[in-house]
Formats: structure tokens, sequence, C-alpha cells
């Protein structure tokens, strides 16, 4: 959610740098216009102005301001799909998001859009490119931003088992998590010195089965030994002297 925020905040940073250049981009729009012999109807879609700029552009200027515009609307849309997955969605959020996939169809009629107050992209127009020119496609970009934040402040009122991972896990994995760690810390916690004196431990068992085993034999042959030397070999008696 974090990063979704931020990236919010960048492309608002690079909307602020837009405005300060909204007569160069309705310059642009008004010289392409006219190359395009497109007078008549206004600039009322994403995908005009990218024709505008592809095949009706004759210098850098337009074609940088023409190609900023596309740009921020391009961000606003993959931004867009990021706030799909990370929010499974209710009837509001899901709205929302709607609406904005909606204004940022590159074919979508931008005609009647009006940025309201506190905006004043229209008021910087004169009253005829208002109303029949530029009206919609300046407004695009402030309405899409104002839908994105209040999308965000509905989301973080909901629980969090609500929201997904922005990467894709679910929200259930992350409480498990917690819950695992203690045995997790347990195992990892239990001292070296352990395990050691277990193996220490069942290598003395070992040795004392081996001595006293040792030792039993030894017991055995002794008593061999010693019974052998009390009774000695068989000797016939000898003849006595007479």
């Amino acid at each position: 959610m974090n990063e979704l925020k931020e990236a919010l905040r960048n492309i608002e940073q690079n909307h602020k740098l837009f405005l300060q250049q909204q007569f160069t981009f309705i310059g642009a729009l008004q010289r392409t216009r006219e190359n395009a012999h497109d007078m008549i109807r206004p600039v009322a879609s994403i995908s005009q102005v990218q024709s505008y700029m592809d095949h009706h552009c004759n210098n850098s200027t337009d074609r940088r301001i023409l190609n900023m515009f596309l740009n921020i609307c391009n961000d606003l849309s993959k931004l867009c799909h990021k706030l799909e997955t990370l929010h499974s969605g209710n009837n509001i959020t899901n709205g929302i998001l709607e609406r904005c996939k909606l204004l940022l169809s590159h074919s979508n009629d931008l005609s009647t859009i009006r940025a309201k107050y506190p905006h004043d992209v229209v008021n910087h127009l004169s009253c005829d490119e208002a109303k029949n020119h530029y009206g919609g496609v300046v407004s695009l970009i402030p309405i899409v931003l104002d839908c994105m934040k209040e999308w965000v402040t509905h989301t973080e009122k909901l629980p969090r088992h609500l929201l997904y991972k922005a990467s894709g896990g679910s929200a259930i994995s992350e409480k498990r998590a917690p819950q695992d760690a203690p045995a997790r810390a347990a195992i990892s916690q239990t001292p070296p010195s352990t395990h050691l004196e277990a193996q220490i431990s069942a290598s003395n068992k070992d040795n004392v089965q081996v001595q006293g085993s040792k030792h039993i034999q030894k017991n055995i042959n002794d008593t061999e030994n010693h019974s052998g030397k009390l009774k000695g070999p068989w000797k016939p008696p000898g003849r006595h002297a007479f």
C-alpha cells in the first residue's frame, strides 16, 4: 500500500510540472490540429492526442509536451491496475476503479468532463477553448487523480484482511506467519550446546558399555586362569623309594 501511495505522489508531482506548461500544451494541440486539418471537432480522447503527436507534430517542443501528457495517462493506467491487485473490492472501491479505467481508455469521449474546484485548469482557457475544444482533455488527469485518492481513502478504512499484497500474495499468509513465528523462534533459539551435550552423553554411554564388556571379559579370563592354576595338570603318582 505504501508503494502505491508513493507512486501516486510521483504522478502528482509530474502533473504539477505539466500544469506549469499548460499553455505550451494547448499551443501544441492547436498547431497539430491545424496540421491535421481537424479544427472543428474537440480534442476528445487520448488516442486523438496520440495521433496528433505521431502524425502531425513538426517540432520537438510540441512533441515533448504531448508525450508528457501521454506518459502521465499511461502511468495512471498502470497504477489503476495495481490498485485492483491490492484489494478484493467492494461496491464503492470497484466503482471508483471502473470510472478510472473508463476515463483512461484511449477511445473514451472526454469532451463532456470538466474538472471542478479546487482545480483551475479550465479557468486558464478562453470560453471558446474550454467549451468547444480543450475543456475535457485538460480535465482528465485532475479528475483521475482525485478518483485514485478517493480510492485510497476508502481502502484505508477497510479491515486489513480484505487487502492483498501488491505482489499477489493473500493476507491469509500474513496472518499465519506471526502465529508460526514463535514455534520457529523456539526451534531456532535452541542453544547449540544442548545438541553437543546430547551427543557427548550418547558417546559416553557407548564408551561405558564397551568398557563394561571388556571388564566382564577380563573377569571371565582371570577366573579361568585362576581355576587352571589351582587344579593344574594331572600327574601319575610317583614310586616311593624303599
